[in-house]
């Protein structure tokens, strides 16, 4: 396919969300309370959604007739110094141990300590955003790798070797990844302290231990490209995004395009489905629908010789687990279905469409976290004055607050949608050009996005209901 083919093919499949967003009708216009009132109707989302969907694959049909994702050139930009790369490393160590510090010797009101808004916010939400636009951010910034390759440099120094590192399992492949970030939703969702500063802290120091010590065993960056939830859930996003580095050279690329790079590991589909499922859960765990569910089980689960506090846990754990596998659940029976439609195993198939789950991913973070970064990032200004919160204001700003007025309610509503709709279309695009590389411009290939546009049609409409739950 020519270059202004593909350029005419992307921005075809980019401009259907916002042409059914446009000239959906308006809705009359009522008085907001909060975000307890929609802008527009819920159904008229729902619509807008799936025609933006089906649009978008007519689009892919008639105009992406050829891979374009697919083995894509990257075009050199600039070679990276190696100081500034050690630089970003140290930056990284400094900022892990002020944090720590902080979590220990400073406040421990959630709402007065940096480390809750830092992990919580601008770490675990904004650095999915910043990923997918600017590549592996997190990877540069990483202590634990930072201090892994220090350690190496320095035997080297001496004259010493660190002991030859073992055999990486394949069949391992990124399961300890998938173990940390089930961890991570359960601290962040269910766990009763996990917002205090200390416990942060605290876990924050055992994860950079379990990082340094898989680090010894495998190396660097076996481990930190498998073994480190952080870095391998950071490193997905990453794959979107249309900057890269490769060997200390900095390239650009056509966006998207890294997702066809990448190479299959064990335990792929479960981390993304664990990525979706979590964000997910902490949708629905705001809405009607399950808080009129957990007393009961609250109350079963309490039957059973649990404290409420346990059952409370256990149930939000069992909530968190079932939204993940319901997320699976959407994905297998897209797999079953393009079984159907051409020869190939459901394993070989379910991993070939993996990469697709990875923009869904992205909207559902973004929409679903939107407007708590553009509030609580805020906070920053005045924690970095006073990061203890025992009255210091180095920068002058302690004194200021968050301001709730820089987006109203409307908007976030606009770009929750609007950011869940155009992740689809483009996990859509991800798809087709898979199937464009794996069964030819043929009808065969086409049938199988049938079943990926279902799968896109129940992932909006699920994220959709989630984003009514969570703002009625």
């Amino acid at each position: 396919m020519s270059r202004s083919r593909a350029t005419r093919s992307l921005i075809l499949v980019a401009a259907g969300p916002a042409a059914v967003l446009a000239f959906a009708p308006a809705a009359e216009a009522h008085g907001l309370v909060g975000r307890t009132d929609l802008p527009i109707p819920e159904w008229l989302f729902a619509w807008a959604g799936t025609a933006v969907l089906v649009i978008s694959f007519v689009a892919l049909a008639m105009f992406w007739r050829s891979p374009i994702l697919d083995e894509a050139p990257e075009r050199r930009l600039v070679r990276i110094p190696r100081w500034l790369d050690v630089a970003c490393g140290a930056l990284g160590v400094a900022v892990f141990v002020a944090l720590v510090y902080a979590g220990f010797a400073g406040s421990q009101t959630p709402t007065e300590n940096p480390v809750p808004t830092v992990v919580y916010v601008l770490v675990w939400c904004l650095l999915v955003a910043v990923s997918a636009l600017f590549g592996d951010v997190f990877r540069a910034f990483s202590p634990w790798r930072a201090v892994g390759r220090a350690t190496g440099w320095f035997l080297s120094r001496g004259g010493r070797s660190a002991p030859e590192p073992l055999e990486y399992p394949a069949r391992l492949g990124l399961w300890p990844a998938v173990v940390g970030l089930l961890a991570f939703g359960y601290l962040e969702l269910i766990a009763p302290d996990g917002d205090k500063p200390n416990v942060l802290a605290t876990l924050m120091l055992v994860y950079a231990g379990v990082q340094l010590f898989g680090q010894a065993l495998y190396g660097v960056d076996r481990w930190v490209t498998r073994g480190d939830a952080f870095g391998v859930y950071f490193a997905f996003f990453a794959r979107l995004a249309p900057l890269v580095v490769r060997d200390g050279v900095l390239m650009a690329r056509r966006p998207l395009s890294g997702l066809s790079r990448l190479e299959w590991e064990a335990g792929t589909i479960a981390l993304l489905c664990a990525a979706i499922g979590i964000t997910a859960f902490d949708g629905a765990a705001e809405g009607p629908l399950f808080n009129g569910i957990r007393p009961g089980l609250q109350d079963t689960f309490a039957g059973l010789g649990l404290s409420l506090g346990n059952a409370l846990q256990l149930t939000y754990l069992l909530a968190m687990v079932v939204f993940i596998a319901i997320v699976a659940g959407f994905y297998r029976l897209g797999v079953i279905g393009m079984r159907t439609d051409v020869e190939h195993h459901k394993r070989d198939l379910a991993q070939r469409f993996a990469y697709s789950l990875v923009p869904i991913a992205l909207a559902y973070v973004f929409a679903h976290y939107f407007s708590l970064v553009v509030y609580q990032s805020q906070a920053m200004i005045y924690l970095a004055s006073d990061p203890l919160g025992n009255g210091s204001d180095l920068f002058g700003t302690a004194g200021t607050g968050i301001d709730y007025s820089i987006v109203s309610a409307t908007t976030i509503w606009y770009v929750q949608v609007t950011a869940l709709v155009i992740g689809h279309v483009l996990a859509l695009a991800v798809a087709h050009d898979r199937a464009l590389v794996d069964f030819g411009p043929t009808k065969e290939a086409v049938r199988t996005q049938y079943w990926m546009l279902a799968v896109m049609v129940g992932f909006t409409s699920l994220g959709l209901w989630l984003l009514s739950e969570s703002n009625g």
